[in-house]
């Protein structure tokens, strides 16, 4: 499955996904300013057939371990054409 990593997600969870092609929006060239009708219109002409995004700013480094068996799990069992939300919510805030 060829999979596009949207500019927010975090890149560790490649790992997680041996199994399949993963490329960035930058690895295609593709501005990172790209309006979300535009990306999934150049993700689907360039044969994609799934896209990970996150709609939020990750502020603060996650432990991806208990986020990234569900991500695979979810990718591994997308239909084309499918759209599935996984919620990862952020940490709590470390207190200053």
């Amino acid at each position: 499955m060829r999979i596009l990593f949207d500019k927010n997600v975090p890149l560790g969870i490649r790992r997680f996904l041996s199994k399949h092609e993963v490329r960035t929006i930058i690895e295609m060239g593709w501005p990172e300013q790209l309006e979300n009708g535009e990306l999934l219109k150049s993700a689907e002409e360039y044969g994609f057939d799934v896209m990970v995004t996150s709609d939020q700013n990750i502020r603060y480094q996650q432990n991806l371990t208990g986020y990234a068996s569900s991500i695979a799990a979810t990718v591994d069992g997308a239909a084309t054409g499918s759209y599935t939300f996984i919620e990862m919510p952020l940490p709590p805030k470390r207190q200053a």
